[in-house]
């Protein structure tokens, strides 16, 4: 299975609700753990990267590190 592209400031929406009832996070952090910050309540976490793999619904948007060389499109859907 290939690991799933990620890159600082990406904004994903992950499949359960946070208890401050917001659905979509910031990737603020990048390695073995990968670290999410809360839209709505600022609230870090750190997830494993196969956790969150598995977590991620899709992709609100593309951090500024992604450019068109990479071939990525905005607001692309994980199905």
């Amino acid at each position: 299975m290939p690991v799933l592209e990620l890159w600082l400031g990406d904004i994903v929406t992950l499949r359960k609700v946070h208890p401050c009832g917001g659905y979509d996070w910031q990737i603020i952090r990048l390695g073995a753990d990968i670290g999410l910050r809360c839209l709505k309540c600022q609230h870090r976490v750190l997830l494993e990267r196969p956790v969150l793999e598995r977590r991620v619904k899709s992709f609100v948007s593309r951090g500024p590190d992604v450019g068109a060389e990479r071939g990525v499109q905005n607001s692309r859907s994980l199905s």
